[in-house]
């Protein structure tokens, strides 16, 4: 166990900030987070105490890359105009929101599961995917499936998590990676257009998905994904255009907050 101060950071809004799946309450102070194939718990304390349930070593070279530990968000949030109530609402309802580190196969597959699911039902498919093809890590907790697993899953199979018709994306990304087709650690070293159009090459990869792919696992914080709440919020708020060039090169930071305010509050 050791102990860290961070500014900017909370456990809550991080975990229902619709980025990650398997980041999960276990008492008002506890968060565990599967991620990595590693299962981590976070327990906040006073101020800006936190205890990582882990070692020094692991803690610099997974975690604080994972959640983004050495960026300043205070400088994003300094850049919101005082003239835009909802943003400044927004940025100070959502503060302590990270951008994630996440494991590229696992962000594809979760964002594809993700269409025309609430968070609860996506939660749901993940960990029976994981109970089901994942690799047993600690106790009853399993890490997420590997593109091998999900390729020798039958459609049958799948179907049994509740992916509907996400069934066919998934396996067929499976397959893909599986195969050496698309090397998603190799797409690290596209630019934004490019790491884009690769996404978008997956069969039920849309523009969303992309996007919160680029965001979520490549950290490409320049992307802008727009779902539904996203879109009402620019409609109701913004009057059907919200100004992304204002917040160039941190745009997705920017998403974070009106995304978590506006799904929580009913905005």
């Amino acid at each position: 166990m050791i102990k860290k101060a961070i500014k900017n950071f909370n456990l809550q809004t991080i975990a229902d900030s619709g980025q990650c799946f398997r980041m999960e309450p276990e008492s008002a102070d506890t968060y565990r987070v599967i991620a990595h194939g590693r299962v981590l718990r976070i327990t906040a304390g006073p101020g800006d105490s936190f205890a990582f349930d882990t070692d020094e070593e692991e803690f610099k070279n997974l975690w604080e890359e994972y959640f983004d530990l050495k960026t300043d968000y205070s400088e994003y949030i300094r850049a919101i105009p005082a003239s835009d109530e909802f943003l400044t609402a927004a940025a100070a309802y959502g503060e302590g929101i990270r951008i994630l580190r996440q494991e590229p196969f696992e962000t594809l597959i979760t964002f594809i599961i993700s269409q025309r699911k609430n968070i609860p039902a996506i939660k749901k498919c993940v960990e029976e995917l994981s109970l089901r093809f994942g690799e047993r890590i600690a106790g009853d907790l399993h890490a997420f499936p590997t593109p091998e697993a999900l390729f020798h899953a039958s459609a049958e199979e799948l179907g049994e998590c509740h992916l509907g018709y996400r069934t066919e994306y998934v396996r067929r990304a499976a397959e893909r990676v599986y195969r050496g087709e698309v090397n998603l650690s190799e797409l690290c070293k596209l630019n934004d257009n490019d790491l884009f159009d690769a996404l978008l090459s997956f069969h039920g990869v849309g523009k969303k998905v992309a996007n919160c792919v680029m965001l979520f696992a490549y950290h490409r914080i320049a992307a802008f994904p727009i779902d539904v709440w996203i879109e009402r919020v620019i409609n109701e708020k913004y009057s059907g255009s919200f100004p992304v060039e204002n917040y160039e090169g941190f745009a997705g930071v920017i998403q974070q907050y009106m995304f978590y305010y506006g799904r929580t509050q009913g905005v």
